[in-house]
């Protein structure tokens, strides 16, 4: 059985409303990154031919190319989708980068509060000298 989409290669805004929902981004966060109002976003997604001005506005606030919006399609998100797909598990030990050691930061921050509470310590000795001194001066 063969599947088939609907191509709108020529819909402008057919393909920015589809690659908004694909990213996650609603239209009122489009619209607050674009600088208009949910209406204007609203109308540029029923408007089949957009201006290069627009379209430039609309893929800088999704964070994509021009030529995303001009060249989307079902098939290849779809495509895209079925080939990368990874079980979640496994998904997220192959992408997930972490730009330090979660054990080492504890350490650091563990030796961080040892410093602390020397350099507290020490201050608290040199104030119960002090102390003493004026007491031993007075007698």
């Amino acid at each position: 059985m063969e599947t088939t989409f609907e191509t709108k290669k020529s819909d402008y805004g057919y393909n920015a409303k589809r690659l908004r929902e694909i990213l996650g981004i609603k239209q009122e966060d489009l619209a607050e990154r674009m600088g208009v109002s949910q209406q204007t976003v609203s109308r540029f997604e029923q408007t089949p031919q957009l201006d290069d001005e627009t379209l430039d506005k609309i893929a800088t606030a999704l964070s994509i190319p021009v030529d995303a919006i001009k060249n989307f399609s079902e098939e290849g998100v779809i495509s895209i989708v079925g080939n990368t797909y990874q079980d979640e598990a496994v998904s997220y030990a192959v992408h997930y980068k972490c730009t330090f050691n979660p054990l080492e930061k504890v350490v650091s921050l563990y030796d961080e509060k040892v410093e602390l509470l020397e350099r507290m310590l020490k201050a608290e000795q040199e104030k119960v000298q002090l102390l003493q001194e004026v007491l031993k001066d007075k007698k």
